[in-house]
Protein backbone atom coordinates (compact mmCIF):
# COMPACT_ATOMS: atom_id res chain seq x y z
CA UNK A 1 0.00 0.00 0.00
CA UNK A 2 2.77 2.44 0.94
CA UNK A 3 4.33 2.10 -2.51
CA UNK A 4 1.12 3.28 -4.15
CA UNK A 5 0.61 6.12 -1.67
CA UNK A 6 4.06 7.47 -2.48
CA UNK A 7 3.32 7.24 -6.20
CA UNK A 8 0.04 9.14 -5.68
CA UNK A 9 1.86 11.96 -3.86
CA UNK A 10 4.48 12.21 -6.62
CA UNK A 11 1.88 12.30 -9.42
CA UNK A 12 -0.18 14.97 -7.65
CA UNK A 13 2.88 17.14 -6.98
CA UNK A 14 4.07 16.82 -10.58
CA UNK A 15 0.74 18.24 -11.69
CA UNK A 16 0.96 21.08 -9.13
CA UNK A 17 -2.11 19.99 -7.18
CA UNK A 18 -2.59 21.85 -3.89
CA UNK A 19 -1.81 20.31 -0.51
CA UNK A 20 -5.52 20.46 0.26
CA UNK A 21 -6.35 18.34 -2.81
CA UNK A 22 -3.58 15.90 -1.94
CA UNK A 23 -4.99 15.49 1.58
CA UNK A 24 -8.53 15.08 0.24
CA UNK A 25 -7.51 12.39 -2.25
CA UNK A 26 -5.50 10.49 0.34
CA UNK A 27 -8.46 10.63 2.74
CA UNK A 28 -10.33 8.26 0.42
CA UNK A 29 -7.44 6.41 -1.19
CA UNK A 30 -5.84 5.24 2.06
CA UNK A 31 -8.88 3.21 3.23
CA UNK A 32 -9.48 2.01 -0.32
CA UNK A 33 -5.94 0.67 -0.72
CA UNK A 34 -6.12 -0.79 2.77
CA UNK A 35 -9.19 -2.81 1.81
CA UNK A 36 -7.76 -4.46 -1.34
CA UNK A 37 -4.84 -6.70 -2.23
CA UNK A 38 -3.66 -5.73 -5.70
CA UNK A 39 -5.06 -2.71 -7.61
CA UNK A 40 -3.51 -3.98 -10.83
CA UNK A 41 -5.73 -7.06 -10.92
CA UNK A 42 -8.71 -5.62 -9.09
CA UNK A 43 -12.17 -5.90 -10.70
CA UNK A 44 -14.44 -2.95 -11.40
CA UNK A 45 -17.09 -4.48 -9.12
CA UNK A 46 -14.71 -4.27 -6.14
CA UNK A 47 -14.21 -0.54 -6.76
CA UNK A 48 -17.96 -0.02 -7.05
CA UNK A 49 -18.52 -1.92 -3.80
CA UNK A 50 -16.12 0.44 -2.03
CA UNK A 51 -17.98 3.47 -3.42
CA UNK A 52 -21.35 1.97 -2.48
CA UNK A 53 -20.21 1.80 1.16
CA UNK A 54 -19.78 5.59 1.14
CA UNK A 55 -23.40 6.34 0.23
CA UNK A 56 -24.77 6.24 3.78
CA UNK A 57 -21.79 8.09 5.25
CA UNK A 58 -21.14 10.96 2.85
CA UNK A 59 -23.07 13.44 0.72
CA UNK A 60 -22.82 13.78 -3.05
CA UNK A 61 -20.00 16.30 -2.91
CA UNK A 62 -17.74 14.06 -0.81
CA UNK A 63 -18.56 11.00 -2.87
CA UNK A 64 -17.77 12.93 -6.05
CA UNK A 65 -14.37 13.68 -4.53
CA UNK A 66 -13.91 9.98 -3.75
CA UNK A 67 -14.66 9.10 -7.38
CA UNK A 68 -12.24 11.78 -8.60
CA UNK A 69 -9.48 10.41 -6.38
CA UNK A 70 -10.07 6.86 -7.65
CA UNK A 71 -10.20 8.00 -11.27
CA UNK A 72 -6.87 9.79 -10.77
CA UNK A 73 -5.36 6.69 -9.17
CA UNK A 74 -6.45 4.32 -11.93
CA UNK A 75 -5.39 6.73 -14.65
CA UNK A 76 -2.12 8.19 -13.39
CA UNK A 77 -0.77 5.64 -10.91
CA UNK A 78 -2.15 2.31 -12.11
CA UNK A 79 -2.92 2.33 -15.82
CA UNK A 80 -6.39 0.79 -15.73
CA UNK A 81 -8.57 2.51 -18.37
CA UNK A 82 -11.05 -0.36 -17.99
CA UNK A 83 -11.84 1.10 -14.55
CA UNK A 84 -11.34 4.88 -14.59
CA UNK A 85 -13.47 5.50 -17.71
CA UNK A 86 -16.38 3.65 -16.10
CA UNK A 87 -16.36 5.48 -12.77
CA UNK A 88 -19.12 8.09 -12.89
CA UNK A 89 -19.19 11.16 -10.67
CA UNK A 90 -22.49 11.47 -8.72
CA UNK A 91 -24.83 14.21 -9.87
CA UNK A 92 -24.46 17.45 -7.96
CA UNK A 93 -27.17 18.23 -5.44
CA UNK A 94 -29.26 21.17 -6.56
CA UNK A 95 -29.29 22.85 -3.15
CA UNK A 96 -28.86 26.62 -3.09
CA UNK A 97 -26.23 28.21 -0.82
CA UNK A 98 -27.18 30.00 2.37
CA UNK A 99 -27.18 33.80 2.04
CA UNK A 100 -27.40 36.36 4.84
CA UNK A 101 -29.58 39.45 4.63
CA UNK A 102 -27.88 42.84 4.89
CA UNK A 103 -29.19 43.15 8.45
CA UNK A 104 -27.78 39.76 9.38
CA UNK A 105 -24.35 40.76 8.03
CA UNK A 106 -24.46 43.90 10.19
CA UNK A 107 -25.52 41.86 13.22
CA UNK A 108 -22.71 39.36 12.60
CA UNK A 109 -20.09 42.12 12.47
CA UNK A 110 -21.44 43.81 15.59
CA UNK A 111 -21.50 40.49 17.47
CA UNK A 112 -17.79 39.79 16.86
CA UNK A 113 -15.92 40.07 20.15
CA UNK A 114 -12.57 41.33 18.86
CA UNK A 115 -11.44 44.00 16.40
CA UNK A 116 -9.45 41.45 14.44
CA UNK A 117 -12.51 39.19 14.08
CA UNK A 118 -14.59 42.15 12.88
CA UNK A 119 -11.93 42.96 10.26
CA UNK A 120 -11.84 39.36 9.07
CA UNK A 121 -15.63 39.23 8.70
CA UNK A 122 -15.66 42.57 6.91
CA UNK A 123 -12.89 41.46 4.56
CA UNK A 124 -14.66 38.22 3.64
CA UNK A 125 -17.95 39.99 3.02
CA UNK A 126 -16.57 43.07 1.26
CA UNK A 127 -14.22 41.24 -1.09
CA UNK A 128 -15.78 37.82 -1.69
CA UNK A 129 -12.50 36.11 -0.84
CA UNK A 130 -12.35 32.41 -0.09
CA UNK A 131 -11.20 31.77 3.48
CA UNK A 132 -8.10 29.94 2.16
CA UNK A 133 -7.23 33.09 0.18
CA UNK A 134 -7.79 35.39 3.15
CA UNK A 135 -5.46 33.54 5.53
CA UNK A 136 -2.62 33.64 2.98
CA UNK A 137 -2.77 37.39 2.34
CA UNK A 138 0.44 39.27 3.17
CA UNK A 139 0.89 43.02 3.77
CA UNK A 140 2.54 43.45 0.36
CA UNK A 141 -0.62 42.13 -1.34
CA UNK A 142 -2.43 45.36 -0.39
CA UNK A 143 -2.34 48.67 -2.24
CA UNK A 144 -4.11 51.20 -0.03
CA UNK A 145 -3.45 54.04 -2.49
CA UNK A 146 -5.75 52.27 -4.95
CA UNK A 147 -7.75 50.38 -2.31
CA UNK A 148 -7.08 47.12 -4.10
CA UNK A 149 -5.37 43.86 -3.26
CA UNK A 150 -4.09 40.73 -4.96
CA UNK A 151 -4.87 37.10 -4.30
CA UNK A 152 -1.67 35.27 -5.19
CA UNK A 153 -2.08 31.75 -6.56
CA UNK A 154 -5.70 31.34 -5.54
CA UNK A 155 -7.87 28.46 -6.69
CA UNK A 156 -6.53 27.16 -9.99
CA UNK A 157 -3.14 28.74 -9.20
CA UNK A 158 -4.36 32.08 -10.55
CA UNK A 159 -3.68 35.62 -9.34
CA UNK A 160 -6.64 37.99 -9.21
CA UNK A 161 -7.41 41.52 -8.15
CA UNK A 162 -9.89 42.29 -5.39
CA UNK A 163 -11.41 45.55 -4.18
CA UNK A 164 -10.87 46.86 -0.65
CA UNK A 165 -14.02 48.57 0.61
CA UNK A 166 -13.48 52.28 1.32
CA UNK A 167 -14.99 51.91 4.79
CA UNK A 168 -12.48 49.24 5.81
CA UNK A 169 -9.34 50.77 4.27
CA UNK A 170 -8.30 52.93 7.24
CA UNK A 171 -9.09 50.29 9.90
CA UNK A 172 -6.96 47.80 7.96
CA UNK A 173 -4.09 50.27 7.75
CA UNK A 174 -4.39 50.98 11.47
CA UNK A 175 -4.34 47.25 12.23
CA UNK A 176 -1.29 46.75 9.99
CA UNK A 177 0.56 49.61 11.70
CA UNK A 178 0.05 47.91 15.05
CA UNK A 179 1.21 44.58 13.65
CA UNK A 180 4.17 45.61 11.49
CA UNK A 181 6.06 42.38 12.20
CA UNK A 182 3.33 40.19 10.72
CA UNK A 183 4.50 38.00 7.86
CA UNK A 184 0.86 37.42 6.93
CA UNK A 185 -1.72 40.14 7.18
CA UNK A 186 -3.73 38.49 9.94
CA UNK A 187 -1.00 36.40 11.59
CA UNK A 188 2.63 36.70 12.57
CA UNK A 189 4.57 33.64 11.35
CA UNK A 190 2.16 31.10 9.84
CA UNK A 191 -1.23 31.56 8.15
CA UNK A 192 -4.24 31.21 10.40
CA UNK A 193 -5.97 27.89 9.89
CA UNK A 194 -9.26 27.98 8.01
CA UNK A 195 -10.73 26.06 10.94
CA UNK A 196 -9.81 28.93 13.24
CA UNK A 197 -11.72 31.40 11.04
CA UNK A 198 -14.71 29.05 10.88
CA UNK A 199 -14.90 28.91 14.67
CA UNK A 200 -14.62 32.70 15.03
CA UNK A 201 -17.52 33.22 12.61
CA UNK A 202 -19.59 30.46 14.18
CA UNK A 203 -19.17 32.14 17.57
CA UNK A 204 -20.14 35.55 16.16
CA UNK A 205 -23.23 34.05 14.48
CA UNK A 206 -24.26 32.47 17.77
CA UNK A 207 -23.83 35.80 19.59
CA UNK A 208 -25.88 37.50 16.89
CA UNK A 209 -28.62 34.86 17.29
CA UNK A 210 -28.57 34.10 13.56
CA UNK A 211 -30.46 30.85 12.98
CA UNK A 212 -28.86 30.08 9.60
CA UNK A 213 -25.68 28.03 9.33
CA UNK A 214 -22.98 30.67 8.89
CA UNK A 215 -19.52 29.84 7.54
CA UNK A 216 -16.81 31.94 5.86
CA UNK A 217 -18.22 30.81 2.50
CA UNK A 218 -21.64 32.15 3.52
CA UNK A 219 -20.10 35.62 3.46
CA UNK A 220 -18.75 34.99 -0.05
CA UNK A 221 -22.23 33.92 -1.20
CA UNK A 222 -23.74 36.98 0.47
CA UNK A 223 -21.18 39.27 -1.20
CA UNK A 224 -22.08 37.98 -4.67
CA UNK A 225 -25.83 37.97 -4.07
CA UNK A 226 -25.92 41.49 -2.65
CA UNK A 227 -23.82 42.80 -5.57
CA UNK A 228 -26.28 41.25 -8.00
CA UNK A 229 -29.24 42.72 -6.13
CA UNK A 230 -27.58 46.13 -6.37
CA UNK A 231 -27.44 45.80 -10.16
CA UNK A 232 -23.79 44.75 -10.61
CA UNK A 233 -22.93 43.02 -13.88
CA UNK A 234 -22.71 39.23 -13.64
CA UNK A 235 -19.42 39.19 -15.59
CA UNK A 236 -17.87 41.59 -13.07
CA UNK A 237 -19.05 39.37 -10.20
CA UNK A 238 -17.50 36.38 -12.00
CA UNK A 239 -14.13 38.15 -12.09
CA UNK A 240 -14.35 39.26 -8.47
CA UNK A 241 -15.11 35.71 -7.32
CA UNK A 242 -12.41 34.19 -9.51
CA UNK A 243 -14.83 31.80 -11.21
CA UNK A 244 -13.44 30.15 -14.33
CA UNK A 245 -16.90 29.49 -15.74
CA UNK A 246 -19.79 31.97 -15.84
CA UNK A 247 -22.19 29.07 -15.23
CA UNK A 248 -20.77 28.80 -11.71
CA UNK A 249 -21.59 32.46 -11.06
CA UNK A 250 -25.11 32.14 -12.48
CA UNK A 251 -26.25 30.32 -9.35
CA UNK A 252 -26.63 33.74 -7.74
CA UNK A 253 -29.37 34.64 -10.21
CA UNK A 254 -31.44 31.92 -8.50
CA UNK A 255 -30.95 33.16 -4.95
CA UNK A 256 -31.32 36.90 -5.42
CA UNK A 257 -34.63 37.16 -3.58
CA UNK A 258 -34.78 40.95 -3.64
CA UNK A 259 -34.93 40.92 -7.43
CA UNK A 260 -37.85 38.49 -7.32
CA UNK A 261 -39.67 40.74 -4.84
CA UNK A 262 -39.24 43.74 -7.15
CA UNK A 263 -40.80 42.01 -10.17
CA UNK A 264 -44.09 43.63 -11.15
CA UNK A 265 -46.77 41.09 -11.99
CA UNK A 266 -48.29 41.43 -15.47
CA UNK A 267 -51.70 41.46 -13.77
CA UNK A 268 -50.82 44.72 -12.05
CA UNK A 269 -50.05 46.27 -15.43
CA UNK A 270 -53.55 45.72 -16.78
Amino acid sequence: MQKYLEKIKVELKLRDYSQRTLNSYLFFLKPFLGSIENPETLSLDCVKNFLAQLIDRYGNKSRALAVSSLRFFFKRVVDRPDIFVKLEVPKKEESLPVVLSVKEVKDLINAAEFIKTKLIIKMLYSSGLRVSELVNLTPKDFDFNENTGWVRKGKGKKDRLFKIADSISKPLQKYLKKNQDNKYFFSKEKPLTTRNIQLLIKCAAKNAKIQKKVTPHTLRHSFATHLLENGENLLVIQQLLGHKNLETTKIYTHISQDQIKKVKSPLDRL
